[in-house]
Protein backbone atom coordinates (compact mmCIF):
# COMPACT_ATOMS: atom_id res chain seq x y z
CA UNK A 1 0.00 0.00 0.00
CA UNK A 2 3.11 2.42 0.48
CA UNK A 3 6.49 2.60 -2.12
CA UNK A 4 9.18 0.62 -0.64
CA UNK A 5 10.03 -2.09 1.62
CA UNK A 6 12.86 -2.90 4.77
CA UNK A 7 15.31 -3.65 1.53
CA UNK A 8 14.86 -0.73 -0.54
CA UNK A 9 17.28 1.19 1.24
CA UNK A 10 19.99 -1.26 0.50
CA UNK A 11 19.52 -0.75 -3.24
CA UNK A 12 22.89 1.01 -4.54
CA UNK A 13 24.30 1.30 -8.28
CA UNK A 14 26.50 -1.22 -7.11
CA UNK A 15 23.94 -3.94 -5.91
CA UNK A 16 23.03 -7.32 -7.42
CA UNK A 17 18.78 -7.39 -8.35
CA UNK A 18 18.97 -10.63 -7.16
CA UNK A 19 20.57 -10.53 -3.72
CA UNK A 20 17.43 -7.68 -2.90
CA UNK A 21 14.98 -10.46 -4.58
CA UNK A 22 16.17 -13.24 -2.65
CA UNK A 23 15.98 -11.21 0.58
CA UNK A 24 12.59 -10.19 -0.02
CA UNK A 25 11.37 -14.19 -0.73
CA UNK A 26 13.16 -14.81 2.35
CA UNK A 27 11.51 -12.87 4.69
CA UNK A 28 7.93 -13.83 2.93
CA UNK A 29 7.50 -10.57 1.32
CA UNK A 30 5.87 -12.28 -1.52
CA UNK A 31 3.10 -13.81 0.43
CA UNK A 32 -0.29 -13.04 0.52
CA UNK A 33 -0.84 -10.40 3.13
CA UNK A 34 -3.13 -12.52 5.43
CA UNK A 35 -0.78 -15.30 5.33
CA UNK A 36 1.98 -12.52 6.41
CA UNK A 37 -0.64 -11.31 9.41
CA UNK A 38 -1.12 -14.71 10.64
CA UNK A 39 2.22 -15.67 10.76
CA UNK A 40 3.67 -12.44 12.27
CA UNK A 41 0.61 -13.10 15.25
CA UNK A 42 1.19 -16.40 15.73
CA UNK A 43 4.72 -15.34 16.08
CA UNK A 44 3.56 -12.11 18.47
CA UNK A 45 1.27 -14.31 20.30
CA UNK A 46 4.70 -16.34 21.59
CA UNK A 47 6.88 -12.81 22.37
CA UNK A 48 8.69 -13.06 19.04
CA UNK A 49 7.90 -9.57 17.40
CA UNK A 50 10.72 -10.34 14.90
CA UNK A 51 13.59 -8.67 14.18
CA UNK A 52 14.91 -5.33 13.20
CA UNK A 53 15.56 -5.17 9.27
CA UNK A 54 17.61 -2.08 10.05
CA UNK A 55 19.56 -2.80 14.00
CA UNK A 56 19.55 -6.73 13.21
CA UNK A 57 18.59 -7.51 16.96
CA UNK A 58 14.91 -8.89 18.00
CA UNK A 59 12.69 -5.92 18.37
CA UNK A 60 11.79 -6.83 22.14
CA UNK A 61 15.62 -6.01 23.13
CA UNK A 62 15.43 -2.71 20.83
CA UNK A 63 12.26 -1.85 22.40
CA UNK A 64 13.50 -2.54 25.92
CA UNK A 65 16.82 -0.80 25.96
CA UNK A 66 14.78 2.54 24.53
CA UNK A 67 11.56 1.74 26.67
CA UNK A 68 14.08 2.48 30.09
CA UNK A 69 15.27 5.77 28.50
CA UNK A 70 11.79 6.86 27.84
CA UNK A 71 9.93 5.77 31.26
CA UNK A 72 12.98 7.33 33.32
CA UNK A 73 12.27 10.97 31.28
CA UNK A 74 8.64 10.33 31.47
CA UNK A 75 8.68 9.67 34.94
CA UNK A 76 11.07 13.13 35.63
CA UNK A 77 8.57 14.92 33.05
CA UNK A 78 5.35 13.98 35.00
CA UNK A 79 6.98 14.89 38.81
CA UNK A 80 8.22 18.40 36.95
CA UNK A 81 4.36 19.47 35.04
CA UNK A 82 2.49 18.15 38.70
CA UNK A 83 5.40 20.58 40.50
CA UNK A 84 4.50 23.40 38.38
CA UNK A 85 0.81 22.87 37.43
CA UNK A 86 -0.65 22.02 41.30
CA UNK A 87 0.95 25.48 42.89
CA UNK A 88 0.10 27.38 39.77
CA UNK A 89 -3.53 26.07 39.46
CA UNK A 90 -4.08 26.92 42.88
CA UNK A 91 -2.35 30.38 42.81
CA UNK A 92 -4.49 31.18 39.90
CA UNK A 93 -7.84 29.73 41.21
CA UNK A 94 -7.49 31.58 44.78
CA UNK A 95 -6.39 34.97 43.28
CA UNK A 96 -9.54 35.05 40.57
CA UNK A 97 -9.59 38.11 38.48
CA UNK A 98 -6.39 39.15 39.92
CA UNK A 99 -3.01 39.93 37.97
CA UNK A 100 -1.78 36.14 39.50
CA UNK A 101 -4.54 34.83 37.82
CA UNK A 102 -4.10 37.26 34.50
CA UNK A 103 -0.56 36.15 35.02
CA UNK A 104 -1.00 32.07 34.51
CA UNK A 105 -4.00 32.23 32.30
CA UNK A 106 -1.28 34.65 29.97
CA UNK A 107 1.30 31.71 29.91
CA UNK A 108 -1.11 29.09 29.71
CA UNK A 109 -2.42 30.49 25.92
CA UNK A 110 1.06 31.08 25.00
CA UNK A 111 1.78 27.80 25.99
CA UNK A 112 -1.06 26.44 23.69
CA UNK A 113 -0.33 27.78 21.24
CA UNK A 114 3.12 27.29 20.76
CA UNK A 115 4.35 24.63 18.59
CA UNK A 116 5.92 21.99 20.07
CA UNK A 117 8.91 21.51 18.12
CA UNK A 118 9.47 25.40 17.30
CA UNK A 119 9.72 25.74 21.09
CA UNK A 120 12.43 22.63 21.95
CA UNK A 121 14.81 23.85 19.49
CA UNK A 122 14.61 27.67 21.02
CA UNK A 123 15.00 25.42 24.27
CA UNK A 124 18.41 23.63 22.41
CA UNK A 125 19.35 27.25 21.30
CA UNK A 126 19.09 29.19 24.72
CA UNK A 127 20.35 26.16 27.05
CA UNK A 128 22.11 23.98 24.80
CA UNK A 129 24.31 25.85 22.39
CA UNK A 130 24.14 29.51 23.86
CA UNK A 131 24.21 28.86 27.59
CA UNK A 132 25.89 25.58 27.51
CA UNK A 133 24.14 24.42 31.11
CA UNK A 134 23.24 21.13 29.18
CA UNK A 135 23.74 18.87 26.70
CA UNK A 136 21.82 18.86 23.79
CA UNK A 137 21.89 15.01 23.13
CA UNK A 138 22.56 11.10 24.32
CA UNK A 139 21.73 9.83 27.84
CA UNK A 140 24.93 10.24 29.90
CA UNK A 141 28.57 11.41 29.44
CA UNK A 142 31.34 9.95 27.66
CA UNK A 143 33.46 10.87 30.61
CA UNK A 144 31.06 9.22 33.01
CA UNK A 145 32.80 6.45 35.26
CA UNK A 146 31.00 4.47 37.91
CA UNK A 147 27.14 4.29 39.62
CA UNK A 148 27.37 7.61 40.99
CA UNK A 149 28.82 9.29 37.90
CA UNK A 150 26.64 7.47 35.64
CA UNK A 151 23.77 8.09 37.44
CA UNK A 152 23.24 12.00 37.88
CA UNK A 153 24.65 12.10 34.29
CA UNK A 154 21.07 10.37 33.20
CA UNK A 155 19.54 12.87 35.01
CA UNK A 156 21.88 15.58 33.49
CA UNK A 157 20.97 14.87 30.27
CA UNK A 158 17.11 14.50 31.02
CA UNK A 159 16.52 17.72 32.46
CA UNK A 160 16.05 19.61 29.20
CA UNK A 161 13.85 17.23 27.81
CA UNK A 162 11.69 16.33 30.75
CA UNK A 163 11.47 19.88 31.43
CA UNK A 164 10.06 21.08 28.01
CA UNK A 165 7.68 18.22 28.42
CA UNK A 166 6.74 19.21 31.68
CA UNK A 167 5.97 23.18 30.23
CA UNK A 168 3.45 21.71 27.74
CA UNK A 169 1.94 19.06 30.67
CA UNK A 170 0.93 21.87 32.75
CA UNK A 171 -1.31 23.31 30.32
CA UNK A 172 -4.18 20.99 30.89
CA UNK A 173 -3.40 19.88 34.66
CA UNK A 174 -3.39 23.96 34.92
CA UNK A 175 -6.65 23.83 33.16
CA UNK A 176 -8.59 21.11 34.96
CA UNK A 177 -7.35 21.82 38.05
CA UNK A 178 -8.47 25.81 38.43
CA UNK A 179 -11.54 25.11 37.10
CA UNK A 180 -12.42 22.10 39.47
CA UNK A 181 -11.39 24.71 42.21
CA UNK A 182 -13.50 27.59 41.02
CA UNK A 183 -16.43 24.94 40.78
CA UNK A 184 -16.24 23.42 44.20
CA UNK A 185 -15.90 27.01 46.31
CA UNK A 186 -19.70 27.53 44.49
CA UNK A 187 -20.93 24.02 45.72
CA UNK A 188 -23.70 24.15 48.65
CA UNK A 189 -21.74 22.60 50.87
CA UNK A 190 -18.93 24.91 50.64
CA UNK A 191 -21.31 27.90 51.69
CA UNK A 192 -22.61 25.40 54.39
CA UNK A 193 -19.10 25.31 55.68
CA UNK A 194 -19.09 28.93 55.55
CA UNK A 195 -21.77 29.87 57.08
CA UNK A 196 -20.95 27.48 60.17
CA UNK A 197 -17.45 28.88 60.92
CA UNK A 198 -15.31 26.37 59.72
CA UNK A 199 -11.94 28.06 59.01
CA UNK A 200 -11.56 28.51 55.32
CA UNK A 201 -8.10 27.00 55.05
CA UNK A 202 -10.05 23.36 56.99
CA UNK A 203 -12.82 24.40 53.90
CA UNK A 204 -10.15 24.59 51.24
CA UNK A 205 -7.77 22.10 52.10
CA UNK A 206 -10.03 19.24 53.30
CA UNK A 207 -12.78 19.68 50.79
CA UNK A 208 -12.30 22.08 48.09
CA UNK A 209 -8.76 20.78 47.12
CA UNK A 210 -9.80 17.02 47.11
CA UNK A 211 -12.89 17.16 45.40
CA UNK A 212 -11.16 19.29 42.57
CA UNK A 213 -8.12 17.10 42.15
CA UNK A 214 -10.33 14.22 40.95
CA UNK A 215 -10.27 15.23 37.57
CA UNK A 216 -6.55 15.56 37.00
CA UNK A 217 -6.45 12.21 39.50
CA UNK A 218 -8.30 10.52 36.86
CA UNK A 219 -5.97 11.74 33.85
CA UNK A 220 -2.83 11.08 35.86
CA UNK A 221 -2.89 7.37 33.80
CA UNK A 222 -2.88 8.65 30.69
CA UNK A 223 -0.52 10.99 31.14
CA UNK A 224 2.05 8.44 32.47
CA UNK A 225 1.44 6.28 29.46
CA UNK A 226 0.88 9.37 27.12
CA UNK A 227 4.51 10.47 27.44
CA UNK A 228 5.84 7.33 27.50
CA UNK A 229 4.58 7.10 23.32
CA UNK A 230 4.31 10.48 22.74
CA UNK A 231 7.58 11.96 23.16
CA UNK A 232 8.18 11.62 19.46
CA UNK A 233 9.36 15.54 18.83
CA UNK A 234 11.24 15.58 22.07
CA UNK A 235 13.52 12.84 21.61
CA UNK A 236 14.12 13.14 18.23
CA UNK A 237 14.31 17.26 18.60
CA UNK A 238 16.67 16.54 21.62
CA UNK A 239 18.52 13.69 20.40
CA UNK A 240 17.28 11.37 23.08
CA UNK A 241 17.35 7.54 22.54
CA UNK A 242 14.10 6.84 23.61
CA UNK A 243 11.03 4.64 21.86
CA UNK A 244 10.30 8.43 20.48
CA UNK A 245 13.53 8.63 18.70
CA UNK A 246 13.64 5.28 17.70
CA UNK A 247 10.04 5.31 15.72
CA UNK A 248 10.78 7.86 13.64
CA UNK A 249 14.12 6.21 12.59
CA UNK A 250 12.06 3.32 11.76
CA UNK A 251 9.45 5.11 9.75
CA UNK A 252 12.52 6.83 8.06
CA UNK A 253 14.11 3.60 7.51
CA UNK A 254 11.58 1.15 6.48
CA UNK A 255 11.58 -1.13 9.82
CA UNK A 256 8.30 -2.36 9.29
CA UNK A 257 8.66 -4.72 11.71
CA UNK A 258 9.99 -2.82 14.42
CA UNK A 259 7.13 -0.01 13.41
CA UNK A 260 4.40 -2.65 14.12
CA UNK A 261 6.05 -3.37 17.34
CA UNK A 262 5.47 0.26 18.65
CA UNK A 263 2.19 0.84 17.35
CA UNK A 264 0.91 -2.46 19.21
CA UNK A 265 2.68 -0.93 22.12
CA UNK A 266 0.99 2.13 21.84
CA UNK A 267 -1.97 0.52 21.94
CA UNK A 268 -1.14 -1.44 24.64
CA UNK A 269 -0.29 1.46 26.90
CA UNK A 270 -3.18 3.32 26.04
CA UNK A 271 -5.10 0.57 27.65
CA UNK A 272 -3.06 0.29 30.51
CA UNK A 273 -3.81 4.03 30.71
CA UNK A 274 -7.13 3.68 31.13
CA UNK A 275 -6.67 0.76 33.91
CA UNK A 276 -4.49 3.53 35.99
CA UNK A 277 -6.99 5.81 35.74
CA UNK A 278 -9.53 3.81 37.14
CA UNK A 279 -7.37 2.43 39.95
CA UNK A 280 -6.34 6.01 41.13
CA UNK A 281 -10.12 7.63 40.94
CA UNK A 282 -11.33 4.13 42.79
CA UNK A 283 -8.19 4.88 45.44
CA UNK A 284 -8.82 9.11 45.92
CA UNK A 285 -13.17 8.60 45.81
CA UNK A 286 -14.80 6.70 48.19
CA UNK A 287 -17.97 6.71 46.18
CA UNK A 288 -16.54 4.70 42.81
CA UNK A 289 -15.52 2.25 45.57
CA UNK A 290 -18.98 1.23 46.46
CA UNK A 291 -20.13 1.03 43.06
Amino acid sequence: MIPGDPFSGLIGPHTDPHEIEALRRAAGLYDPWWEQYLRWLGHAIHGNLGMSYNLKEPVTTVIGQRAVNTFWMSLLSVILTYLFAVPMSIVAARHEGKWQDRLWLTYNSITFGIPHYVFYLVMIFIFGYSLGWFPTDGTVSPNAVGFVAVFFSRIYHMILPAFSLAVFGTVAIFTYFRSGILDEETQDYVRTARAKGVKERVIFTRHILRNASLPIAANFGFVITGLLGGAIFAETIFGYPGLGQLFITSITGRDYSMITALILLNGFLGLLGALLSDIIMAIVDPRIRIQ
